[in-house]
């Protein structure tokens, strides 16, 4: 039985990067020799085990057949006979494909090293095109790495074009697919997520909604890289650089949505997108299946993103109606995250990602004049709920009035 270090932890150790987490497979071993040393089984779908000390993964060397569609649509063979050669010969990418072994020596059959120096995302084997969740996963490596040069190999990105176009991506679980884009909200470059999948032809099938925002123009005087599907990944890159929070990222990703509907004959104008932009939103929503956090806030900055930019301009009565909208006093981190959302669309244009955002540190004094008014100035005696109510809102609009002509 020997045992060797797999997949993104030798990966990682080689490029200098953080590493994650480290997975190990076993070579020469059936279940009962893990099991008779403490190990934990987990997983149906193959031998899986948990180390009973560093709960590390450790699973038997492994091929796969292709029997269905999807992802999880292969006979597993995990017979002791199968190499370390083989185990690795089924992993997705070469970079992902190189061991350690125990003595800290490189197994390499597959040119994963020559590959990271080259900065290349190539598949191992044609077996890359069982397995549609692949397109998904090496694009989210490439946002992973675009920093450091990373770009997909040709070859493969005609293999990702052959997923798509058989269909595969179709037997995807939502869920799965959720996971993987919300993973690569994460990473530090998204908007090379959503440019790999665009490549591919695999967005248009994930999010066609998103897709149909390319070659959509916007005023020029605005938006000086004129493409919506430009600025969208622009923003995006914005919101990256701004806030780790990926449901920031998320709804700068989904926020003009609704521009992809606007006849061509308003172009380059987009009278109502905000409103258009929610049905879109929730049909996304109901097929990639985000948290419902996620969701709620891509809702507000789909709906309110342009008015918050004309936040200077508007009287105390509209100012209120968008504070209560974005639910700024009852949860202020959430009101955050929309002006962050806010300000990485502000920012997400070609030239202008320098730009200062006054607006939103003027919604935030706004807030804290807003939230100064409460029940407790009131006599609560002599006013029925409702009207207690009805004096707290126009005393709040009073105050930002006053809060507007101080400002200025």
């Amino acid at each position: 039985m020997e045992t060797y270090l797999v997949g993104g932890a030798v990966r990682d150790s080689l490029l200098d990067y953080p590493v994650a987490e480290r997975d190990w497979v076993v070579v020469g071993a059936r279940p009962e020799d893990l099991l008779t040393r403490g190990f934990q089984q987990v997983g149906k779908d193959f031998p899986v085990f948990l180390h009973p000390d560093t709960k590390e993964e450790y699973a038997l060397a492994r091929t796969e057949r292709k029997r269905g569609h999807g992802y999880t649509g292969f006979a597993v063979d995990c017979d002791p006979a199968v190499s370390l050669e083989d185990d690795l010969k089924r992993r997705d990418l070469t970079i992902n494909a190189i061991a350690r072994d125990e003595g800290g020596r490189l197994i390499d059959p597959y040119n994963g090293q020559q590959d990271l120096e080259r900065r290349v995302l190539r598949h191992v084997s044609a077996a890359f095109v069982e397995d549609p969740l692949r397109v998904l996963r090496t694009a989210r490596f490439a946002a992973r790495y675009a920093h450091l040069g990373f770009t997909v190999a040709p070859e493969t990105l005609a293999l990702m074009r052959d997923i798509v176009q058989q269909d595969e991506l179709a037997h995807l679980p939502p869920e799965r697919v959720w996971t993987e884009m919300d993973r690569a909200l994460g990473e530090r470059n998204p908007e090379v997520f959503i440019e790999v999948l665009r490549n591919c032809a695999a967005l248009a099938k994930l999010l066609p909604e998103l897709d149909a925002l390319f070659g959509v123009p916007q005023p020029e005087a605005h938006h000086p890289e004129v493409d919506t599907g430009l600025h969208v990944l622009m923003a995006l890159q914005q919101a990256a650089s701004i806030s780790a929070e990926r449901d920031i990222r998320f709804a700068v990703l989904t926020h003009d949505l609704g521009k992809g509907t606007t006849p061509e004959d308003e172009w380059p104008r987009h009278i109502d997108h905000e409103q258009r932009g929610l049905d879109l939103l929730e049909a996304a929503c109901q097929r990639l299946r985000p948290p419902r956090r996620y969701i709620e806030l891509a809702r507000a900055v789909c709906q309110y993103h342009t008015l918050v930019h004309r936040a200077l301009e508007l009287n105390g009565k509209t100012l209120l109606k968008l504070l209560t909208a974005a639910d700024a006093i009852r949860r202020p981190d959430r009101f955050e995250s929309f002006l962050l959302a806010c300000e990485a669309d502000a920012r997400g244009r070609s030239g202008l990602e320098g730009r200062q955002y006054p607006q939103a540190d003027y919604l935030r004094r706004a807030r804290d004049a807003t939230v100064a008014v409460n029940a407790r100035q009131f006599d609560t005696q002599a006013l029925s709920g409702k009207a207690i109510g009805e004096a707290i809102r126009r005393a709040r609009i009073e105050a930002l009035e006053q809060f507007r002509q101080a400002a200025k």
